[in-house]
């Protein structure tokens, strides 16, 4: 890498999936549906962190002089099976898991979507959001070893904290 040859320091945070985006943005919960999306394996653990967790974290690594290269954080790893627990007990209703399909048939919609509106002058297409997603699923975006230990003063949010509060909300009519 280019950054590597040169006298300048960087370091590269690679962080979970954000967890904020499970109460609507990434189509992994479908509250309406009272399901749990996955694809291929339901067991496979997923990474995710906030978006106030990796702004931290970020933050203490920019003021550390000894950061490494490279650091990985989640603040929360769980499986579609476990966040289909998690939702039917904060909500009080049970959801179920819906497969929407095999890996290799999430690999060939990505092509499709790509071929079809590949995007070009949007930050982050549809496809993309396709093929981060299979990343997930298929265990290329785990982040192992984590370096969430390296700042002892973070309080790692869950997904558990974060769906409690957006139930929160929803009950008192936020």
């Amino acid at each position: 890498m280019r950054l590597d040859t040169t006298p300048i320091r960087a370091t590269a945070i690679f962080s979970g999936a954000f967890t904020d985006m499970l109460t609507g943005q990434m189509p992994l919960i479908l509250f309406k549906l009272r399901r749990v999306l996955y694809w291929g394996d339901a067991g496979q653990r997923l990474d995710f962190t906030t978006i106030d967790n990796t702004a931290a974290f970020t933050a203490s690594a920019a003021l550390d002089p000894s950061t490494p290269r490279c650091l990985r954080i989640a603040g929360d790893s769980l499986s579609a099976r476990e966040l289909a627990a998690v939702v039917s007990e904060l909500t009080g209703k049970k959801f179920r898991l819906l497969r929407a399909g095999g890996l290799g048939f999430l690999a060939a919609l990505i092509k499709i979507a790509r071929m079809i509106a590949p995007g070009e002058q949007e930050l982050y297409p549809a496809w993309q959001g396709m093929q981060y997603m299979r990343n997930m699923f298929d265990g290329r975006a785990r982040l192992a070893p984590l370096d969430n230990d390296r700042y002892p003063g973070i309080r790692w949010t869950t997904a558990r904290d974060v769906l409690s509060a957006n139930q929160a909300r929803k009950v008192a009519g936020r």
